[in-house]
């Protein structure tokens, strides 16, 4: 089946190129996809193509992925709150926005969605209940960090998008030999030499220096007003993180006020590649139009 057309453009926000992906007619209900680390916006296509009704979806590459500006050094988390919101001033400057957020990118959905209730509509998370309670040992956490800056990081280069798409699918068995072509071509930049890379800045594989604060992250899902569809991955990080302890998804599912839960079967952390029919149809059945 013919992939349905995207179209890009460049948007300066916050003084940084960011490029923006659009598909469907811009006249249409708008629907804001956000992409998760180390991903970029093409990671969408198959759901886009599964879509039965019109939208115009706009999609991202945040700082430093796909073919929005890479900074080539660390990067500070709020920042992308911060994106998010000159982006939606920018294409939905006069009503709340629909946000679809892939782990990360449902991170920030969902951050953004408590502490600006007015500009959100509607919340899907696909995959992402948070990460795991650290540990409480900041030093090392920090000195962590340390170590990793002096290295420089560097980016793993294959060379040429086939090698790539035997990478993906050797990670992923779901997926089928043509949606991992089309991965490799889409999510992958050229470098000088002739191989290739993820277009994703190697700076983004470093780790935190700063500790993940669970007690933070819940008490800003419980000021969510807007409604939040929690689709959930059979074989995801939600389950492999927090399968074994109920007691912990339990607590974590009951922040979001207003909530459906909705478990996508047969598929890895990357439902989007692996069932983006199923992942469609249940956004669909949850979005409003007006």
């Amino acid at each position: 089946m013919p992939h349905l057309p995207s179209r890009t453009e460049t948007l300066d926000i916050r003084g940084l190129r960011h490029c923006v992906r659009h598909w469907g007619d811009s006249a249409a209900p708008k629907l804001f996809l956000l992409h998760g680390r180390m991903d970029s916006s093409p990671t969408f296509q198959f759901v886009v193509d599964a879509l039965a009704q019109s939208w115009h979806v706009i999609a991202p590459d945040w700082r430093g992925y796909g073919a929005s500006e890479w900074l080539c050094r660390p990067y500070w988390y709020y920042d992308y709150y911060a994106d998010l919101d000159g982006l939606l001033a920018r294409y939905s400057p006069d009503r709340p926005a629909r946000l679809v957020g892939h782990s990360m990118g449902a991170n920030i959905a969902s951050i953004y969605a408590a502490a600006r209730p007015e500009r959100v509509s509607q919340v899907a998370m696909l995959d992402f209940l948070g990460l795991p309670t650290p540990t409480s040992d900041a030093p090392s956490e920090l000195r962590n960090w340390l170590d990793a800056v002096a290295d420089d990081p560097r980016p793993t280069t294959y060379s040429n998008p086939a090698a790539l798409a035997q990478r993906l699918l050797r990670r992923n068995p779901r997926l089928t030999p043509a949606r991992a072509e089309f991965l490799a071509r889409t999510t992958s930049r050229l470098r000088p030499d002739g191989s290739i890379e993820m277009a994703c800045d190697p700076w983004h594989k470093l780790s935190s220096p700063t500790l993940y604060r669970v007690d933070e992250v819940l008490e800003s899902w419980r000021r969510i007003t807007a409604p939040v569809l929690l689709l959930i991955a059979e074989h995801g990080y939600v389950q492999q993180r927090f399968g074994d302890n109920r007691a912990e998804l339990e607590r974590r599912l009951a922040c979001f006020v207003n909530r459906q839960v909705v478990l996508i079967p047969e598929c890895g952390h990357n439902m989007q590649h692996d069932q983006p029919e199923s992942v469609a149809a249940a956004l669909e059945n949850f979005l409003r139009r007006d």
